[in-house]
């Protein structure tokens, strides 16, 4: 035992040796990580995108005598009266003392997002810390009381100010949640602690957490609309942007949490995780003493914020009194969108070793029946969202009674006589699909109920399952209509949803209740192959090199073989229109792997122009828009020249240096799933004149080519260093974007001659070559494609 303990005692100073070293090693990572976890209160020193907001906190402070005020209104006159409705034991309960202190929450830093959201809305993220001084009384049932003298809350919440408008109040509603479970401690007080009545013997620090997180954590929201025009469920149910599917595989090297001989035997751990998103929580099952164990279990999620919500994985090592800490890992959903597939082990923190091995898969949401396939291994093939609005004319609970007698001694209805003794119904509702049970929140004395919830359902076989509604008094229990919806009937219906009001069975002639269902079918997107190829403009070069090497003697439009400009358009006229289709197909099959016609791409851009002052001739016409010569991603009309068989002017074509360069920035917004491009400046400019360049800048995301998808700047006149900072934003899928190319042109606003171009400088930028999530700024150099045939 001596040497046991002395064997001991040595690791231990070794291991703090140890640890004093790294630390030296490695002082600024060390400091960084400190920082992170141990700093909550000053979060913009964490993060350099989050501010400071004193003038909030100075606003707060003051308004807080009179938020207190509010505060106890709204507990004596709408929380008391539920109170005592919601238990028969609580039906003496009164708050005797309201006092909310003199120490208000503060917000230790504030993000707003101004890049990644819509345009009509505000974006904000208030990291909130309340540690408050309340003095709060309450008489539970006499001699019983129960009180609160402090509360500590900490977390993140977002705000969303949507829409914005362009009258008063200039925001149409407020939204705000939690999109993670905030930390909250109390401390309870009172003649007997509140713990210890029976009204209240369930009640805990995570009780009330699962009722903070039932109210304001995502996918739940409190909303307030300032506005008649906003609709409640756009603001309270968004649909999802998608579905996680988290595979809990295994984990190695655990840390042996079993002691034995007062911790001089180590021993195992019984393991088991806990996965967290939201208010959603898992618990796998326990493997008894393995430091490496194996679950293989399937958990999904539902996202609706990516990037934003998150992963929580934590171990334990189950034990009889209390569960040991093994670890956790926190990963963001945003990641697993962006990479479709993520199959690795991650590293635990918290803990000295262990890593845990998981597999995640990002499942897009799709309304074509077409893709719905049904899993063999009993996995989610669909998901239904369902949107609780409210109820009408429910029958009260001795109807309901009446009836059910009258119909066990098969006599006819009769219509009961109602008294004022009757009470309102307290209501409930449960959906429920096979053993997947949800319940809505309890409304109550009222035969017209109201809950607004959001529902998600995981749907494993769409044929055979249904929704079933169920209304009931919530403590008898008294069914007071019931409501069976086939999920079949879903994929007969416009974009696989029903909002409307049902007829409610087993209940009053005009009992109805009101819903918004949502069927939408997962399909698990693959990951994108990894590119290991050259950089995007060599990469193009290649490209175009091949183009020409493989379609030999057949004429691509890039392609002049005359040394006139105006010969050269002739010849491809005549040389384009002798060729037979049979020989163009194979252009068309390479042009259209690559999701847009690069040859053509080129020729466009240095054969057409902006200005639709004069149409085109026939033979324009039947030359570009022939569908028996192009692909189908034709060039529209808005791509031609004034003329033509226009050439650059003469000054241009005898300019042997640089054409300037142009700044941009490339961005998806994930919150407004759209494709972000900021057209900030240009230098170096070629001289149009001797005063500089009349210039701006025209876009096109390929293969949209017309002029309703045609995007340009306003002009910066006389200036061959002109500055934009125009936004340009495109409605695709990040899905989308990423098959996209953006064609970018820096046109003269003044001609040279009415027959000459008004290119400057062009650049193609291959979208699936670029981090559109994080994004890209970056100097791009301009180039005249098809200029050194014409000099």
């Amino acid at each position: 035992m001596i040497v046991t303990w002395w064997k001991k005692n040595s690791k231990h100073k070794d291991a703090q040796t140890g640890a004093a070293i790294e630390f030296v090693d490695n002082e600024t990572t060390a400091i960084n990580k400190e920082l992170q976890s141990a700093l909550q209160m000053v979060t913009w020193v964490n993060f350099s995108d989050v501010e400071k907001a004193d003038w909030i906190n100075k606003v707060v402070e003051q308004a807080w005598p009179f938020f207190g005020m509010y505060m106890e209104k709204l507990l004596k006159e709408n929380i008391q009266p539920v109170i005592r409705l919601s238990n028969a034991a609580l039906k003496m309960f009164t708050f005797t003392k309201i006092h909310f202190g003199n120490r208000p929450f503060r917000i230790t830093g504030i993000k707003a997002y101004t890049h990644e959201v819509d345009q009509r809305e505000v974006v904000l993220d208030m990291y909130i810390s309340y540690e408050g001084d309340v003095d709060i009384n309450a008489v539970v049932k006499p001699p019983i009381t129960a009180g609160v003298k402090q509360i500590k809350l900490k977390g993140m919440l977002r705000v969303i100010l949507d829409p914005l408008i362009g009258q008063a109040p200039l925001v149409g509603g407020v939204t705000f949640f939690f999109i993670r479970c905030p930390t909250l401690e109390i401390t309870w007080t009172g003649a007997t602690s509140i713990l210890d009545s029976p009204a209240f013997g369930s009640f805990s620090e995570e009780t009330i957490l699962g009722i903070i997180a039932s109210l304001m954590v995502l996918p739940n929201r409190m909303c307030f609309p300032l506005i008649d025009q906003v609709k409640m469920d756009h603001m309270r149910f968004p649909l999802p942007c998608g579905v996680v599917r988290v595979h809990v595989l295994e984990a190695r090297d655990l840390v042996a949490k079993d002691t034995y001989m007062m911790g001089l035997v180590k021993g195992k751990s019984d393991p088991y995780a806990k996965l967290r998103v939201g208010d959603r929580l898992f618990k796998t099952k326990t493997i008894k003493q393995n430091l490496n164990p194996v679950w293989n279990e399937v958990y999904e999620f539902v996202v609706h914020q990516a990037p934003g919500q998150e992963l929580e994985l934590e171990l334990y090592d189950e034990d009889t009194d209390k569960d040991d800490f093994l670890g956790k890992y926190n990963l963001d959903f945003g990641e697993v969108r962006r990479e479709k597939e993520i199959d690795q082990w991650f590293t635990l923190e918290g803990i000295a070793n262990g890593e845990v091995h998981l597999k995640l898969q990002w499942l897009s949401l799709q309304t074509d029946s077409s893709l719905l396939k049904e899993s063999a291994d009993g996995l989610a093939c669909a998901m239904l969202a369902v949107y609780l609005d409210n109820a009408s004319n429910l029958p009260k609970h001795r109807e309901i009674t009446e009836r059910q007698k009258q119909e066990k001694h098969g006599k006819h209805a009769k219509e009961p006589q109602l008294t004022k003794r009757t009470p309102l119904p307290n209501s409930i509702v449960e959906f429920s699909i096979d053993e997947n049970v949800q319940k809505s929140k309890v409304v109550y004395a009222s035969k017209d109920p109201v809950w607004e919830q959001g529902f998600n359902f995981f749907v494993r076989n769409v044929k055979t399952q249904q929704l079933i509604v169920q209304v009931k008094e919530s403590e008898k229990k008294t069914l007071l209509g019931s409501l069976n919806l086939p999920l079949t009937r879903f994929l007969n219906t416009s974009n696989m949803t029903l909002d409307q009001r049902f007829q409610l069975e087993r209940s009053g002639a005009n009992s109805q209740i009101k819903l918004k269902a949502i069927l939408r079918i997962l399909t698990v997107d693959k990951p994108k192959p990894k590119d290991v190829s050259s950089p995007p403009q060599v990469k193009q070069q290649q490209k175009g090199q091949a183009n020409q090497a493989t379609n030999g003697s057949v004429p691509t439009a890039s392609v002049a073989t005359s040394s006139s400009p105006a010969l050269s358009s002739t010849n491809n006229v005549i040389t384009q229109a002798a060729a037979p289709a049979q020989s163009l197909a194979p252009v068309r099959a390479a042009d259209s792997q690559n999701g847009s016609n690069d040859g053509f791409s080129s020729h466009s851009r240095g054969q057409t122009s902006e200005s639709g002052r004069s149409p085109p001739s026939a033979s324009s016409i039947r030359r570009y828009d022939s569908k028996s010569l192009l692909s189908d991603n034709s060039i529209a009309s808005s791509r031609f020249d004034i003329s033509d068989g226009a050439s650059y002017p003469e000054a241009i074509r005898k300019h042997k240096g640089s054409f300037g360069e142009i700044h941009l920035t490339v961005r998806y917004a994930t919150l407004r799933n759209k494709l972000i491009i900021l057209v900030n400046a240009c230098r170096n400019l070629f001289p149009c004149s001797q005063n500089g360049t009349d210039s701006y800048v025209r876009l096109y995301l390929l293969p949209d080519q017309t002029w309703r998808h045609r995007k340009r700047t306003h002009v910066k006149r006389k200036t061959v260093d002109p500055e934009y900072n125009d936004k340009f934003d495109f409605d695709v899928t990040l899905e989308e974007a990423q098959t996209r190319k953006l064609d970018v042109a820096v046109k003269n606003n003044k001609m040279f001659h009415t027959r000459e171009r008004k290119d400057i400088g062009m650049v193609l930028l291959d979208l699936s070559q670029l981090d559109l999530v994080k994004g890209v700024t970056d100097w791009y150099e301009l180039t005249l494609p098809g200029l050194k045939t014409m000099t």
